[in-house]
């Protein structure tokens, strides 16, 4: 669990982020594309987490990031539920538990 994101749920901040890599993920049967960012810091400087994940949205687009680039933006803290919450027996036994992201992110810019 992200600790450090609980302590500020529903708190609206700036944070910035090293752009890592893209990614994809599956959501209702079609497949998504997301952003990995990692050194994920407020706005004083101080590391609230190693990663995060987040949808590629057309401002994470319009920044035609590349690995290294550091990024700034501003978001909520949310809690979700994360774990394998499915029926089928073959998938790994994941566990479902409450964990905090950074939501909807706004006034991203490339630092």
């Amino acid at each position: 669990m992200r600790n450090k994101l609980e302590k500020l749920e529903d708190v609206r901040g700036t944070f910035t982020g090293i752009f890592t890599r893209m990614g994809k993920k599956t959501s209702f049967g079609y497949p998504k594309t997301t952003v990995l960012l990692t050194d994920i810091k407020d706005s004083e400087g101080r590391r609230i987490t190693d990663h995060l994940w987040f949808n590629l949205t057309k401002g994470f687009e319009a920044l035609c990031l590349k690995p290294m680039d550091r990024v700034q933006f501003d978001a909520r803290v949310k809690p979700y539920l994360k774990g394998y919450r499915g029926y089928r027996d073959d998938v790994y036994d994941s566990p479902v538990e409450l964990d905090y992201k950074l939501s909807h992110p706004t006034k991203l810019q490339k630092l």
